[in-house]
């Protein structure tokens, strides 16, 4: 149960959004908002308030920058994308849920309990939050498409990763407590924390997954951070580097681990196009993986005595999410087009006591089980197409032409976006870095945009720290 400085936490954010645009430079208030929010705000923790969608740490930062931009900085955030092709997977991400509320009229009846049908305040509700999301894309969308402001989002990871590197070390060496301590309750299993015969930490987000992807995440932006750094500046960039690695290993996270070790040599080596090729590469495995998982095409029992090699616990894991992906995707083409919606309609019930039985990991089957194909094509459609824009309009410019920090987003991005298959990695980070490759996308390969119509940012030249 949250304590009161939990919700406290909550309230004040948006004063610190304030003052974060008050006293940095306008890209880099906007990615501390929402980075900040997503690192430091109590998770699972949310304010109800009537006929309003729950306002949690996604919500706040993105409605409170929102808010900052256009009404005290008076700052045009257009919603609606230029191109085409993003403005029809927009309305299908935000409209989608229409189609499951009209859909799932009648309650599923289960021997001790009913899961009651849909209704269109449903519909409503989960369109409030989804344009609360698309806020953070807006945003990063308008305001980081530059060069610099992509940089700056490298710098955030960095930075970031560093300074929550400290409660992380504090969680390996005494236990994952951080969130105990400060905000009052656990936030998951505490089982699920405990690896190798240690600890792995959590600190203030939904599970020791996420904090693993995060470190890898840093680690890449460091790497690449290291490939453009001055002479001067590349040992100190490599001791950040290595330090972040050193985090990594100590999350004891196989998948982060693995993404880390298999990516950061190539964002240290490789050139912008192939950078882009490879996120565009992971960004096609994560569309089509539904379409293989279902046909067969994944060797899940392969990838099970492979994980056997390692760890035993590390292949029941990998065999448990395997077994819950087939009954879920079975149970979620009764209903392929717009889904089973919510009320737990999508998992599968013990015939006898109701309870569930089934675990949704991974993001992919969860958007599939809850809202369809449509669901689908719609946010993870929304989420690819900056890659493939820039990966088309990459043939048009030469290759000097794309700004340094492109292909090692587009790799974050790419690398974000196969995560969600076996967890449900999408966070604040996720829409913001794509909404800003979406920008940038957009602008190329226009020259950049005259100073009358760029944005007015701030010119102070105050750090995060």
């Amino acid at each position: 149960m949250p304590n009161s400085l939990a919700y406290l936490a909550l309230v004040l954010w948006p004063v610190v959004v304030v003052i974060l645009f008050r006293r940095l430079p306008l890209e880099r208030a906007l990615i501390w908002s929402i980075l900040g929010g997503y690192l430091v705000l109590p998770p699972v923790t949310a304010i109800d308030l009537p006929a309003v969608p729950s306002l949690d740490k996604m919500s706040i930062p993105a409605l409170s920058a929102y808010a900052v931009v256009r009404l005290m900085l008076r700052i045009p955030v257009p919603l609606i994308p230029r191109n085409w092709m993003a403005r029809l997977l927009l309305g299908l991400f935000v409209l989608t849920p229409f189609g499951t509320i009209l859909t799932n009229p009648e309650p599923v009846f289960l021997v001790n309990s009913v899961l009651p049908g849909l209704r269109l305040y449903d519909a409503l509700s989960i369109i409030a939050f989804q344009a609360f999301v698309i806020l953070t894309f807006a945003l990063a969308r308008s305001l980081l498409a530059t060069p610099a402001a992509l940089r700056e989002i490298l710098i955030a990871l960095v930075v970031g990763g560093l300074a929550y590197s400290v409660p992380m070390l504090v969680e390996i060496r005494l236990s994952p407590q951080m969130n105990v301590w400060i905000y009052g309750f656990f936030q998951h299993s505490f089982e699920q924390m405990m690896r190798q015969g240690g600890f792995r930490p959590i600190v203030f987000l939904e599970h020791g997954l996420w904090v693993a992807f995060f470190a890898m995440t840093a680690l890449l932006a460091a790497v690449a951070l290291l490939r453009d750094a001055p002479p001067a500046e590349k040992s100190r960039r490599a001791m950040v580097a290595a330090y972040l690695f050193v985090v990594l290993v100590l999350c004891k996270s196989v998948g982060s681990l693995i993404y880390g070790v298999a990516l950061a040599p190539l964002v240290l080596v490789m050139g912008q196009r192939w950078l882009l090729r490879l996120g565009v590469a992971m960004a096609v495995l994560a569309l089509a993986y539904p379409v293989l998982r279902s046909a067969g095409y994944i060797p899940a029992e392969d990838m099970v005595r492979l994980a056997a090699s390692y760890s035993a616990d590390r292949a029941q894991s990998l065999n448990y999410r395997f077994t819950n992906e087939a009954l879920l995707l079975e149970h979620a083409f009764d209903k392929p087009w717009f889904g089973w919606g919510g009320y737990d309609r999508n998992q599968i019930h013990d015939p006898f006591t109701g309870r569930v039985v089934t675990v949704t990991d991974g993001r992919w089957v969860i958007v599939l089980g809850v809202f369809g194909w449509a669901g689908y094509v719609g946010e993870f459609g929304l989420l690819a197409l900056p890659l493939f824009l820039l990966w088309r309009k990459a043939g048009d410019v030469a290759a000097g032409a794309l700004a340094a920090p492109v292909g090692a987003l587009a790799v974050i991005h790419g690398v974000n976006m196969v995560d969600m298959l076996p967890n449900a990695t999408l966070t604040p980070l996720t829409w913001l870095i794509s909404g800003a490759l979406l920008g940038y996308a957009e602008r190329q390969p226009l020259p950049e945009l005259p100073a009358a119509t760029a944005p007015v940012l701030q010119q102070r030249q105050r750090t995060i720290i």
